[in-house]
């Protein structure tokens, strides 16, 4: 990775647009009189979330459910849950917008480590590189899948990314797992070395042992107590660990690769160190919204259809995001600014298949 804190966003002609949608946004939040956080709203979603994740997990251990098929789909119900806590719950808590509380936020946060990965991880790749650098190769690395996926067409191709519009989506089923197994542990090296743990006031030896603990634990409630507890077989249990994860690696891995890796969105390249935009402009060619008129779905992903919104108010909970969307998309079209949306997440799914075509041709 190059040194992530060398890219500036300079334009001066776009100042008067981020100047005034900050104000409105700012207006609107004084004229409602509410705060910026989730408040009661988002409290009763994380309920929800852990009840969906937790309550199909103690139906199997305590023998509530042994019948094959259902315990397969308590396995699905879980997944969703995991990944809905991750969608809803911990990723507005590592925005600290969870709560005005900061003790709250860093609970709801570090509910990660016990979902199989690691909060500062996340928070380094997640708030620090991509929401920073959102799709710049090198710097960005959610454009990073290994060499057998090519989401930029700034990156090297290979030859087998012509098929990667078929292969990517059983890939994508693969992301939870690959934190719990092996990214944690390669990223947090990787992460001292750039510096971004002194960033994050933490260090290495502190990640490396909160990692190893709570994998521990994760592994033996997902793994020792049932083995021990329920009747079922090894292979049993190896299907159903994999359902959850693989449920909740293609939920999560749509909702972020629908947001940015589209026909619509940009892929800049720095020149001399530089991007001639401003931060907020950069973020509106970059990402994409979609399925905005779905409130149940909204509800569901956390609001991360409306990643426009997020991407230019990570301090706002997504629980304003739909109320903030037409004051953000009429600023920009009357600063004749890009406002990228697709009106369905069928349609946003083809753009997103189209665009991996294309890459690999």
């Amino acid at each position: 990775m190059q040194a992530f804190n060398t890219i500036k966003f300079t334009n001066p002609s776009q100042s008067e647009f981020v100047k005034t949608l900050r104000k409105r946004v700012d207006a609107y939040f004084k004229e409602k009189g509410i705060p910026r956080t989730g408040g009661t709203t988002i409290k009763i979603k994380a309920i929800v979330m852990f009840c969906l994740y937790t309550v199909p997990y103690f139906l199997m251990l305590f023998g509530f459910i042994s019948n094959a098929w259902m315990m397969l789909l308590m396995a699905v119900l879980m997944g969703f849950g995991m990944a809905g806590i991750g969608l809803t719950v911990m990723h507005d808590a590592n925005h600290d917008t969870f709560s005005r509380k900061k003790w709250l936020n860093r609970l709801m946060g570090f509910s990660l480590n016990f979902l199989g990965g690691n909060v500062n991880n996340w928070k380094a790749q997640h708030n620090i590189l991509h929401h920073s650098f959102t799709n710049i190769e090198g710097y960005d690395e959610d454009l990073e899948a290994g060499k057998i996926l090519r989401f930029s067409p700034n990156s090297d191709k290979k030859w087998i990314h012509k098929y990667q519009f078929l292969y990517a989506w059983p890939l994508y089923c693969l992301m939870t797992l690959s934190w719990t197994f092996s990214k944690d542990f390669f990223d947090v090296y990787r992460y001292r070395k750039i510096g971004l743990l002194k960033q994050l006031k933490t260090n290495f030896k502190k990640e490396m042992t909160l990692i190893v603990v709570t994998r521990a634990i994760y592994f033996i409630y997902m793994v020792v107590l049932p083995l021990l507890l329920m009747d079922i077989t090894w292979w049993q249990l190896i299907i159903g660990f994999l359902t959850v994860h693989f449920i909740a690696g293609l939920t999560l891995a749509l909702i972020f690769q629908l947001a940015h890796v589209m026909e619509e969105t940009s892929f800049p390249v720095p020149k001399n160190g530089s991007i001639t935009n401003q931060w907020a402009v950069h973020q509106l060619e970059t990402t994409l919204n979609f399925a905005n008129n779905s409130k149940l779905f909204s509800w569901l992903i956390g609001g991360l259809n409306f990643q426009i919104e997020h991407h230019l108010f990570p301090n706002i909970s997504h629980v304003h995001y739909s109320k903030i969307a037409p004051i953000v998309e009429l600023t920009t079209k009357e600063f004749n600014l890009p406002y990228h949306k697709q009106e369905t997440f069928g349609s946003a799914l083809v753009s997103h298949g189209r665009l991996l075509y294309q890459l690999g041709r």
